[in-house]
């Protein structure tokens, strides 16, 4: 996604790359665990209120996305399901379910790292964050340290092909 074309770029880099450090923190708790490396944290006036990392593996639950943890953790937080003033940073643009969860708790904004051109629903492989056909619209910004959101990816997979390359 082009930084210089969204509505978000106005708002201070480094505050977004602080926030996506954030989340690659929690990235980085779940490649400690053997998990796909996404990370995700809430923002709420200046203060995370959320946060999660992928814990598909660990839960054996399918909906353990980064995102869907931190929503949930916000939710919490605020004591609303609306996430109305919120923005999600997360490391790895949100894939399907995900993009519905963000639709479905009224985030505003969504900040992410890496694209996902396989499964990214905010405008990698669909869009569905935005559209003349729904009721809410969710400003999107991605790149934002794409570089170590990426490297921490490659790195799990380099991981997990080094893993079935030893058990054969």
């Amino acid at each position: 996604m082009n930084i210089i074309d969204n509505p978000l770029s106005s708002l201070n880099q480094h505050s977004h790359k602080h926030w996506m450090a954030l989340a690659l923190r929690e990235a980085e708790r779940a490649l400690q665990r053997s998990e796909v490396p996404v990370g995700a944290v809430v923002v709420h006036n200046n203060r995370v209120i959320g946060r999660g990392y992928n814990s598909k593996e660990h839960l054996q639950d399918p909906t353990a996305h980064a995102e869907i943890l931190a929503i949930t953790a916000a939710a919490g937080s605020l004591g609303d399901w609306r996430l109305v003033d919120c923005t999600l940073y997360v490391t790895l643009e949100p894939c399907p379910m995900c993009a519905g969860a963000i639709l479905n708790a009224r985030i505003p904004r969504v900040v992410f790292g890496a694209d996902d051109l396989d499964y990214g629903a905010c405008g990698g492989k669909l869009q569905l964050c935005s559209g003349k056909y729904l009721n809410h619209k969710v400003e999107l910004l991605g790149g934002i340290e794409e570089g170590k959101c990426q490297a921490l990816l490659d790195e799990f997979f380099r991981i997990q092909r080094q893993r079935q390359k030893n058990n054969t």
